[in-house]
């Protein structure tokens, strides 16, 4: 038996063999402690994969085998609706009992139940809703537009982070510090929003909490009876829980908030958790929770349950070696019976790009040894990452899915983005139209918006051409928006598909916007990565970096569509010209069909066998039988807005910790030498978790120090860019990617300036010229068509 101190975790238990009762057959010496546990407060430290759902799923049921509790008198909170359905089916499958009354829930479904119960003496209407997040943001909207707020000034998304911060950490309007006049009018707006709560009868997700902890607090005999009924507390999760949580659970075992024990303070409270998977601090969560709870409860037994059931011991091993440099945890050392297994596999790349097609490549090779795709994840620190992995999965048709979030090509920010890019090759497009025309806000509501199509509908034209048809505030408004996008239109003549992505992103507000979004992080790095989609598919898919895109029955036939060297040749065949305009596809319609494209196919089907892509955010809970842990880089993995703060660093630890046990038989590392990332290259470091993981755990599949070895640089800037940032290093230091083949000189007598006339377009000016012969194209710019790219060879052009 695996204890903290001396004290017998046995001790005081009802003495009798564990073969008395069928329901603690086959428990380890740790997990039999942990279920048969006296009354009083405890800890149970569960490691990655060591059965703690059914340790707790067991004690619940042995308390009331063995009578010391009746099924109302347990709480066990849980912090996913999954969580808690799971432990009332294995409940209701070891006992004949009736779960449906018992009280096992998450935080908020728990306070749910409590406020309905008590809702007079929590000042609410006995029918109150619950907002969701979504909810909460248009009812704080509409409050600003009641109040005139300026929502560039105070962003409705920082108004409600102020507002659930201030919840979680139980302060009412009246309790905030105020700092500034932006505070003050913050706190303003957070009265104003519980009043107009009050007043509509509904909370929000931080309300359920806090209001149920002050009905608590508030009632004597409410709370008294709530904590002679939980004799026996058990919390699940525990590293994840925040302030307001902790304080709740205190509240109902009998201590107050500054942690003495009330009269009918004589419950049993057994917290569960693993200090080294606390990943969640961004949401709120604080691991210190646990120590505090050590020390308030006075907590005489703490139970390792250590035996893991996951994974194999090479596996394990590296986890272990690697969180023990973590210097702030409980400690506990995971072991396994199943052996040592296959080593870490760890591979080095040259790009990007490289690191994704080998990944598909050892897939095929797993599927080949009867593992199912299913069962194979690739992790990743952030979320940008996945573009380039599922652009290499596309290619190969190899069907996956993106867990816990959405495809690269489906994500909010990045459809925004690409509608904008829509309106400038298409301006009558309406779905795009419509998707942008009020986002970011820019005061177009649904009144506007209908008034728009009607003139539309009734002149027959697109939304774009019926704007001067809307007169008032509404159509100035929707008329400078327009003017916005025409205005861009002109802008982006001549200029790469790079700089047209780089400038839409920039004049669009869609960067400013998601910089005021709490988790505007993510969606900026995902727009950033639009932009090195745009580089890939220029360079990837056989274009010239500036010129026309292949058409598109022409873009799988590139190398690297076939998984081969993108440095090989590319069959640069030129469009097929529209047989009467000679027009051809723009660099940035080629793109946006690509985004299409990749966006609709391949998707796996519901059941279908697919390879799993997620953060690793996203896979805690969750195993697989092989896991490639992607990125493991300096600066990205750990990431780089960790290295100034050391409790950062020990939380991207206890992340790689956590992406290292997902893992069941195999496991894979890899890293790149450069990536691009935020719209640059990078030049990497490898990242100094591999210098704390076991050597005799390992097998480099590439030799180890074949790129650029962290000793030989130290960990100082984690990489280089190709614009000069970062580490010191040149560009000229470092492999460049493959330069794209150069076709020859025009040699057809047009030159870029030059106005000439088109029968279908009319007058235009030349802007560039590429390619001879029968290839050449020019791409011109018509003042009521837009920018054309036609082929020489078909379309008939008169020099004015």
């Amino acid at each position: 038996m695996s204890l903290f101190g001396s004290h017998d975790a046995s001790a005081g238990a009802p003495s009798f063999p564990a073969a008395a009762s069928p329901l603690l057959a086959n428990l380890n010496p740790e997990q039999l402690a942990a279920v048969t546990l006296p009354v009083g407060n405890a800890l149970i430290l569960a490691g990655a994969g060591s059965g703690k759902t059914r340790v707790l799923t067991t004690r619940i049921a042995w308390l009331m085998q063995t009578g010391q509790v009746s099924p109302g008198g347990i709480l066990a909170v849980t912090f996913t609706n999954k969580a808690a359905k799971e432990m009332m089916t294995r409940l209701t499958a070891m006992l004949p009992v009736n779960v449906r009354g018992m009280w096992i829930g998450t935080f908020h479904g728990l306070c749910n139940r409590l406020l309905r119960a008590h809702w007079k003496l929590a000042h609410l209407p006995s029918t109150f809703q619950i907002l969701d997040t979504q909810d909460q943001l248009s009812a704080i909207k509409r409050l600003m537009k009641q109040y005139n707020v300026d929502d560039e000034r105070f962003p409705a998304k920082q108004t409600q982070w102020f507002i659930a911060g201030a919840k979680e950490d139980g302060l009412r309007p009246r309790d905030v510090e105020v700092r500034s006049d932006d505070d003050r009018k913050k706190v303003e707006l957070y009265q104003l929003y519980e009043e107009q709560c009050q007043r509509e009868g509904v909370v929000d997700f931080g309300e359920l909490m806090l209001r149920s902890y002050e009905l608590l607090r508030d009632n004597d005999a409410v709370r008294e009876h709530y904590q002679r009924r939980f004799r026996h507390i058990m919390i699940d999760e525990f590293q994840d829980t925040n302030r307001l949580q902790y304080a709740w659970i205190k509240m109902l075992s009998g201590r107050t908030a500054e942690g003495r024990f009330e009269p009918s303070g004589h419950n049993s409270v057994i917290a569960v958790g693993d200090d080294d998977q606390s990943i969640y601090a961004f949401r709120g969560a604080r691991v210190g929770n646990m120590a505090d709870f050590v020390r308030e409860f006075d907590v005489q037994r703490q139970i390792k349950l250590e035996q893991n059931y996951r994974s194999f011991g090479n596996i394990l091993d590296s986890a272990n070696a690697l969180i023990s440099n973590n210097t702030k945890r409980l400690g506990k050392s995971l072991r396994t019976e199943q052996g040592p297994g296959e080593p870490v596999r760890v591979y080095e790349s040259t790009s990007d790009f490289a690191e994704a097609q080998w990944m598909v490549e050892e897939m095929r090779q797993l599927a080949r040894e009867g593992i199912d795709r299913k069962e194979m994840a690739v992790l990743y620190r952030s979320n940008a990452q996945s573009r380039v992995i599922e652009t290499a999965l596309f290619n190969a048709a190899v069907p996956y899915r993106v867990y816990g979030g959405l495809r690269f090509f489906e994500r909010a920010e990045i459809k925004h983005a690409l509608a904008y890019l829509r309106l400038l090759e298409n301006k009558d497009d309406d779905t795009s139209f419509l998707r942008v025309v009020n986002f970011p806000p820019r005061g177009i509501g649904a009144r506007s918006i209908e008034q728009l199509q009607d003139a539309a509908r009734a002149a027959g034209h697109s939304l774009h051409d019926a704007v001067s048809a809307v007169g008032g505030k509404a159509g100035a408004n929707l008329s400078a928006f327009v003017a916005k996008i025409d205005v861009l239109r002109e802008q982006t003549v001549g200029i790469s598909l790079r700089e047209i992505i780089e400038l839409v992103l920039d004049h669009s507000g869609l960067i400013e916007h998601y910089k005021a979004d709490r988790e505007g992080a993510d969606r900026i790095e995902n727009l950033e990565e639009l932009v090195n989609a745009a580089e890939s598919f220029v360079t990837q898919e056989g274009f010239g970096r500036d010129a026309v895109a292949l058409p598109v029955d022409e873009l799988r036939q590139s190398p690297a569509s076939q998984g081969l060297d993108p440095s090989l040749p590319v069959i640069d065949e030129p469009l097929a010209p529209d047989a009467e305009t000679g027009e051809t596809l723009s660099p940035l319609a080629a793109f946006l069909t690509h985004a299409a494209l990749e966006s609709g196919d391949n998707q796996a089907q519901a059941g279908q066998d697919a390879v799993q892509l997620m953060t690793v955010h996203a896979a805690k809970g969750l195993e697989f039988d092989c896991v490639f842990i992607t990125g493991m880089e300096e600066g990205l993995f750990p990431h780089e807005n960790s290295m100034s703060d050391f409790d950062g660093l020990e939380e991207e630890r206890r992340l790689m910790y956590v992406a290292i046990t997902r893992a069941r038989q195999r496991l894979y590392m890899s890293h790149s030498q450069t990536r691009m990332l935020h719209g640059q290259t990078r030049y990497n470091l490898k990242s100094r978790f591999y210098d704390e993981l076991p050597e005799g755990a390992l097998k480099w599949l590439t030799p180890k120090n074949q790129g650029f070895a962290p000793s030989a640089f130290g960990y100082g800037g984690g990489y280089a860019t190709s614009r000069g940032a970062g580490g010191g290093y040149s560009k000229d230091s470092f492999a460049s990617p493959p330069v794209p083949p150069q076709k020859a000189a025009p040699s057809h007598g047009l030159r870029s300036g030059m106005q000439v006339f088109h029968n279908k377009f009319g007058e235009g000016t030349v802007v560039s010229l590429e390619g001879s012969g029968d290839d050449a194209r020019a791409q011109i710019n018509f003042p009521r068509h837009g920018v054309k790219w036609l082929a020489l060879s078909v379309a008939k052009l008169t020099p004015v």
